[in-house]
């Protein structure tokens, strides 16, 4: 039995050629061995599984080689290009700095490099995991690092850059290496299972691609895992099986759900989810994921964003057809402020679930807010007047055009917004007629119902960054009872109470914004809040306020202390 090699070591690099999305940087190298240009130290940062070590194995290898291509490739046949490949090679040095971190070991270092190359023209040194050297050995590495022989060069390679003395920063050269994008993990790891004899379909090659999250090291890795469970035909189903990954059908059923508003089964597919073992926070952040592969499949021009196999592109895109940018929008607003408030919550399960219903209600809402419109008054017969006497003929104005009906020369310059108010049904445009009787004022008994909402949704917008502070705003307004007034312009008051005088100071200096975003929420534009302290009740007395309250109250009744808070300037909060 022959011995197994995993394919991360079977498949490393070992000319510029073969390595994986780092393009720019293998072609400078390139640059700088074929003009004589190299630097004695360079350091080369980025994420894990990227190419940094083999990138560095392979700079050494070239300088060395006795008979590079004229693509400053090595050969691999020289002494200098065969000894590193046997692990004998005496003039390329490798240095894990993890475990060898200590002022003795970068003194041993030290003392090696002042002995010139047995073989090849450079001492090359690569040390790997550079960060990891104490403070004291970074010091002792300064001098030489500095004014090395001529024969030396070192390769620092970090994953950890901020860690780094800016005073070793400063003597190299940097190569940031970049996350390795899905194509091209996608590319290699086919071009791998055809050596290998593995046959495997685009999709499960996505699937390991994403998982993987630009590195290309652990997508070999994961492939030899996937290739161990299944064998040499691999399926869909059977890697989703196996790498514990959400499905993306959940997420094409959960949108179908949200757009016909059945909260029930969605709720039901939420818990199939859990039942499932899958962590309840991911599973947010992959249908965020999704909304954001619909948003950018329904607009023309962004396919390039779009990370998924060609397979399912055109389900993207059918589901995105029926979907409204403003709906993709405001659903990717209740997602994202799900997982902000998410570890912040108390009971987690019902924070999500509570956010997936506000998803079914998205479509519906206006809809349901728009109360039914009067029946229209018949018009009175109008008097005929006389003909005017001819004279002579003036042209006619032409009308001008309402501000949303008018549309720019250029698509490109379209906004978010304008976006959104095209993509808006027919029935959202400003008619005189159902304005005159009252067709976007809604009901008081629906204002009552959705109250609650309108509060969820007002705090997790304007307070998305502050979870503690949204959710004690819900708690103070979402139980306000509600009266209604009309006024004599035609437009419903709706006023609410808070338990005291500082929620009334805080509301009264957002109530423009708090009124607008009222107004949008019901689609109406006839909507006006007013707010008011509550009268003291019995119950009232009992109250356990909290302590910035209490020193609130106390300053306001108390001038002198109030003053004497901020002669100090001391912190109430």
């Amino acid at each position: 039995m022959s011995q197994y090699i995993v394919s991360a070591r079977k498949y490393r690099p070992d000319s510029f050629e073969s390595l994986i999305g780092q393009d720019n940087i293998a072609q400078t190298l390139k640059n700088s061995i074929l003009r004589g240009q190299l630097a004695h130290a360079y350091l080369f940062c980025g994420p894990r599984g990227v190419g940094k070590t083999s990138t560095a194995r392979i700079f050494a290898k070239t300088i060395n080689c006795a008979n590079p291509s004229e693509q400053m490739e090595p050969c691999g046949a020289c002494e200098s290009c065969q000894s590193f490949q046997e692990g004998r090679s005496y003039c390329i040095h490798e240095l894990d700095a993890a475990s060898n971190n200590g002022v003795d070991d970068i003194k041993l270092l030290m003392e090696q490099v002042q002995i010139p190359p047995q073989v090849g023209r450079y001492s090359v040194y690569i040390i790997d995991e550079v960060h990891m050297l104490t403070q004291s050995a970074f010091n002792a590495f300064l001098k030489t690092l500095e004014e090395p022989p001529a024969h030396a060069i070192f390769i620092l390679c970090t994953t950890e850059k901020h860690k780094v003395l800016p005073t070793i920063l400063s003597r190299c050269q940097t190569y940031d290496f970049n996350r390795i994008g899905v194509s091209d993990i996608v590319r290699n790891l086919r071009a791998i299972a055809a050596k290998e004899g593995v046959k495997i379909d685009d999709e499960s090659l996505h699937i390991i691609a994403r998982k993987a999250d630009g590195a290309m090291r652990d997508a070999l890795t994961i492939f030899d895992q996937t290739v161990a469970f299944c064998g040499g035909d691999i399926h869909r189903d059977a890697v989703i099986r196996n790498l514990g990954v959400l499905d993306s059908e959940y997420g094409f059923r959960l949108v179908d759900a949200f757009l016909s508003g059945d909260y029930a089964s969605v709720l039901l597919t939420f818990d199939e989810i859990l039942a499932a073992g899958f962590n309840a926070l991911h599973f947010i952040a992959s249908l965020s994921g999704h909304l954001r592969d619909l948003l950018v499949s329904r607009t023309g021009g962004l396919e390039a964003l779009l990370e998924t196999p060609e397979s399912l592109r055109e389900r993207y895109r059918a589901q995105a057809e029926r979907c409204s940018v403003k709906f993709l929008y405001d659903a990717l607003g209740i997602t994202t402020a799900c997982e902000a408030g998410y570890k912040m919550s108390s009971n987690q399960r019902l924070h999500i679930e509570y956010a997936l219903m506000r998803l079914c209600f998205l479509q519906a809402a206006p809809a349901t807010a728009a109360a039914p419109a009067a029946p229209a008054p018949k018009p009175e017969p109008k008097a005929v007047k006389p003909a005017p006497e001819p004279g002579p003929e003036v042209p006619a104005p032409k009308a001008e055009a309402p501000a949303r009906v008018r549309k720019r020369t250029s698509a490109s310059a379209l906004s978010l917004s304008e976006l959104m108010a095209a993509d808006t049904p027919a029935a959202d445009a400003p008619e005189t007629a159902a304005a005159d009787s009252g067709a976007d004022l809604p009901s008081e008994e629906l204002l009552r119902e959705r109250w609650g909402a309108f509060v969820s949704d007002y705090a997790s917008e304007r307070l998305s960054g502050n979870p503690g502070q949204s959710s004690r705003l819900v708690n103070a307004l979402a139980p306000a009872p509600l009266s209604f007034s009309k006024g004599e312009d035609d437009r419903l008051c709706v006023s609410f109470e808070v338990v005291n005088e500082a929620q009334r100071r805080w509301i009264e200096s957002n109530l423009r914004e708090m009124e607008r975003h009222y107004n949008r929420f019901f689609s109406s534009s006839r909507l006006h809040l007013a707010v008011s302290v509550r009268p003291e009740t019995p119950e009232d007395s009992n109250r356990v306020y909290p302590p910035e309250e209490k020193a609130r109250d106390l300053m306001e009744r108390n001038p002198e202390l109030r003053t004497f808070v901020k002669d100090l300037g001391l912190d109430t909060k």
